[in-house]
């Protein structure tokens, strides 16, 4: 299964070019990565290749020469771990560019973690275990049941969902009972990885039964009108600017976060009675290779620095976190 879902992550990334509204230089300008190389604290980078959809690790960050801190982090988020990954090193100068950081979906990241750190994408493998481990607070829970990580969790921020459109909603999308109709074409985080699955289907339940939840995730599927994403935070906003979309479920940060760089993006609100919130937790890694230094990211999370940042993409502060905050 790890094999796998390698694999799938990899043809994701090739699956971005096949839209019809695809032009080449369209292409490359909403084509990931969309910071610029912000993601990457790395002093020295020696040759500069990035060829946006050719050659672009957009979800692996840093220098992996010695790293002193390794973080996986679900995905959901890559947009704040620039700003973070400054401000920890401002208030730790000792890990300027010695940090390594992955955003793969969740799930992927627990089958890293089970690989001992060994992972490949394209023509590429290498290993990086991993120091801290970033995702929904009850699979931290779990993972910390299962002994794959050390306890305890530590809760920082909360999220909620939202429907991500194509700038102006040319479907006039208004609700998610509105992702049923014939005409809308979806992009739906995949169940087998990525988390925030779980979350849609119950918001899916909330608005219109199990027969919504039903239609989407399978009716849709089945007839080929919704498209099950390897790596929704890089997908759906790409496959939405490339018109194979028309709409996709995510977590409200990551629409703000396209609105915010300018791509031709936008969401319709998700009524706070029909939304779901999450709120994401991380823990230590079992085994980890740089205990001091993961737990200084840990306690740097729910620092009110890291609590600013989180709030510029409509996160929530967990009250827990901030009152457990140095």
């Amino acid at each position: 299964m790890h094999a796998k879902m390698l694999s799938l992550l990899g043809a994701a990334c090739l699956m971005v070019g096949h839209g019809p509204a695809m032009a080449q230089a369209q292409g490359d300008q909403f084509a990931p990565p969309w910071q610029h190389g912000t993601n990457n604290d790395a002093v020295n980078r020696g040759v500069e290749f990035t060829v946006p959809q050719i050659d672009v690790l957009a979800d692996f960050h840093g220098d992996l020469t010695d790293p002193r801190l390794v973080l996986y982090v679900g995905g959901n988020y890559f947009f704040v771990m620039a700003p973070l990954v400054k401000a920890f090193e401002e208030a730790n100068p000792a890990y300027k560019g010695r940090l390594y950081w992955e955003t793969i979906p969740p799930g992927l990241l627990v089958e890293q973690i089970k690989a001992g750190g060994r992972i490949t994408s394209g023509n590429m493998t290498w290993t990086a275990r991993g120091d801290v481990y970033f995702a929904g607070l009850g699979a931290v829970n779990r993972l910390i049941d299962e002994h794959l990580l050390t306890g305890p969790a530590i809760p920082y921020v909360t999220n909620t969902l939202t429907i991500m459109v194509r700038k102006g909603n040319p479907k006039g999308i208004a609700s998610l009972a509105d992702l049923a109709r014939s005409d809308v074409r979806l992009a739906m985080p995949n169940p087998a990885f990525e988390g925030i699955a779980r979350q849609i289907r119950e918001a899916l339940v909330k608005a219109g039964g199990e027969a919504l939840a039903k239609t989407v995730y399978d009716a849709k599927v089945a007839d080929g009108s919704a498209m099950l994403t390897h790596i929704h935070h890089r997908q759906t906003p790409l496959f939405l600017m490339q018109g194979v979309a028309d709409a996709g479920v995510t977590w409200q940060s990551e629409a703000l976060f396209q609105e915010q760089v300018g791509n031709p993006i936008a969401h319709v609100d998700i009524p706070s009675a029909g939304n779901v919130t999450e709120t994401y937790g991380g823990a230590m890694i079992a085994g980890a290779p740089h205990p001091e230094a993961a737990q200084a990211w840990l306690t740097f999370i729910r620092s009110p620095q890291a609590m600013a940042i989180f709030a510029r993409y409509g996160f929530k502060p967990v009250a827990a976190a901030i009152s457990a905050a140095p």
